[in-house]
């Protein structure tokens, strides 16, 4: 039988909430869990951030509510389960978040829900908030709300006209797997369908064009392979314009063995090797075609995805580090953004005869002196 909680303070909500909302995290690029799941000392509400913009702030961050009627089995909040349900109003989640404003311990606000009685009902409670925020006490800062599956075209561009960024969280790659994580979520419908209508509204020119929006892929809840995952990446960057891409390494309940995927001890490294794919797509200008796979669509766990292709592709290498162009340079294995720019302002003063000429040869460098040439 499900705990109640006899009318909760609002601090006893925010520490269960905010808790809870650690299973919809956007973690940043890193394979050891205590630097990708950091929270601030002052509450489990305080949340250090990557931004869509590859900036870094300091978010409010809560669940309206973990009470939910879906079923997806990767959830721990999910309606079969046995926790403690609660949900914040609109008007406490307005206050407290104001009162760390003010005291300049936090900069914008995140905010999801599990789903309250209908997709919509739901929407209404997230919008109202910023609503609150926006209209009442004139807050014109940074707001990212989560758009709940299966909301009315209505509801969502109603949460885009209050937001800074909004994220629909794909969970993911294709309908097959998501019928092995949830019977009441239709890919189509619910998901690809709201996420192409937020593309649509935010792309360039159009009246939301300054609103970000981000997805998250659970990897491994479904069994799915890289190969798929990379493939849907790709099409999101693509074809829908998002603007970021996240992967959160399913964490299985001890015990529970209703979600289709395994679970290695690897899982980690696999979210970094995706996480180092989609940076290669966003930053180095890779395509899906260029990303290497190991047999049954697994990144290799050993080798990083960009080392991986230039030792598929010997024939592009030595690059010449006093001719090459910058997306040459960037295909060199240790060579990142900053390297290469700093290459190519050095090469404006005189000629480039040794590593030294680029910086202090660390691992990095050392890495990338086997497939340059001065």
């Amino acid at each position: 039988m499900t705990a109640v909680i006899s009318r909760p303070g609002t601090q006893e909500k925010l520490e269960i909430l905010s808790t809870d909302a650690q299973y919809d995290l956007a973690c940043a690029c890193s394979c050891n869990q205590n630097e990708r799941r950091m929270r601030g000392a002052d509450g489990k509400w305080i949340y250090p951030v990557t931004l869509p913009n590859g900036g870094t702030s300091v978010l409010f961050k809560t669940l309206m509510s973990n009470v939910c009627v879906n079923d997806c089995k990767y959830c721990p909040l999910r309606e079969q389960q046995d926790v403690r349900r609660c949900s914040l109003t609109a008007e406490e989640t307005a206050t407290v978040f104001l009162d760390y404003l003010r005291q300049r311990k936090v900069f914008g606000l995140f905010l999801s829900s599990g789903v309250v009685g209908s997709p919509d009902a739901t929407m209404e409670r997230l919008n109202r908030v910023a609503r609150l925020l926006r209209d009442r006490h004139g807050f014109r800062g940074y707001i990212h709300l989560k758009i709940i599956p299966g909301a009315s075209d209505a509801a969502i561009e109603e949460a885009v006209s209050l937001s800074s960024t909004v994220s629909l969280n794909i969970e993911t790659p294709g309908e097959k797997n998501l019928a092995k994580l949830s019977s009441k979520k239709r890919y189509i419908e619910d998901i690809i369908g709201p996420i192409k209508l937020i593309s649509k509204l935010t792309a360039c020119g159009k009246k939301y064009e300054r609103v970000k929006q981000t997805t998250q892929f659970v990897v491994g809840a479904a069994g799915e392979s890289d190969s798929e995952i990379v493939k849907y990446m790709w099409g999101l960057y693509d074809r829908l314009k998002m603007h970021r891409v996240y992967f959160s390494a399913y964490q299985q309940e001890p015990g529970d063995e209703s979600v289709v995927g395994d679970q290695p001890s690897d899982l980690f490294m696999r979210e970094h090797r995706l996480y180092q794919v989609d940076f290669l797509m966003r930053r180095y200008g890779f395509e899906e075609s260029d990303i290497v796979f190991e047999e049954g669509g697994t990144l290799s766990l050993a080798v990083d995805p960009k080392e991986a292709w230039a030792k598929r592709h010997p024939e592009w290498f030595p690059v010449n580090v006093n001719r090459a162009s910058k997306l040459e340079l960037l295909r060199v294995p240790g060579l990142g953004p900053v390297t290469v720019r700093r290459i190519l302002e050095r090469r404006k003063e005189g000629r480039l005869s040794d590593i030294r000429d680029i910086g202090k040869v660390g691992a990095l460098l050392s890495k990338a002196s086997a497939y340059i040439a001065f």
